[in-house]
């Protein structure tokens, strides 16, 4: 998070290529990061791989580094949320927790569908058949006034509320339209 902060913010700060280095080293075998892998994890999870994402995504696009090293650990990122179709096992076909499919904002540190879908059209990429249920989520959770709501919340010190739990949100909305938006302008990829 903190690179995406400040990387996002275009801060001068040698250190932000240490924390870039330190994800690239840290990406798991499966694609993904484990923020517990100094614990022995061994599966990544989607929580720290979307931090790790976005992370990637904003030092990419604001430094001087090593672009194809950086997009090639994004594409494996991405390909380990695929093979969980973003919420899914992918041992069982389950979802992994409810709270996947409803979305909040601000996300914290929380991973969400929504949150994952807007990284993946952040960089354009490919539209794959393996995210079609996470996007009919995302067109079934529109209210009838055509925006959506803030469906989840997290618990921690706030300091003011940005918006009211079910109540319309301007975040969750924009974030969908930019999904929804990419989604349907892009073709669908092949052999995915």
């Amino acid at each position: 998070m903190v690179l995406s902060i400040l990387s996002y913010f275009h801060y001068e700060d040698g250190r932000l290529d240490t924390l870039a280095n330190y994800l690239l080293e840290q990406q798991m075998p499966d694609g993904g990061w484990n923020c517990r892998r100094y614990q022995g994890a061994t599966h990544s999870s989607v929580h720290t791989t979307i931090s790790a994402l976005e992370g990637l995504r904003f030092y990419e696009l604001h430094c001087q580094g090593n672009v194809r090293e950086l997009r090639a650990a994004q594409d494996r990122g991405r390909e380990f949320l695929l093979l969980h179709r973003l919420f899914r096992s992918h041992r069982s076909g389950k979802i992994i927790k409810s709270e996947f499919t409803r979305f909040s904002f601000p996300p914290r540190w929380h991973y969400d569908i929504l949150r994952a879908l807007d990284y993946f059209q952040a960089v354009n990429a490919p539209r794959d058949p393996r995210l079609a249920e996470a996007i009919e989520i995302v067109h079934n959770s529109r209210l009838e006034d055509g925006r959506w709501p803030l469906q989840h919340t997290f618990s921690g010190k706030a300091y003011f509320e940005l918006e009211h739990l079910g109540a319309p949100s301007r975040w969750n909305t924009l974030r969908a339209l930019r999904v929804l938006r990419w989604w349907h302008r892009r073709p669908a990829a092949t052999g995915a």
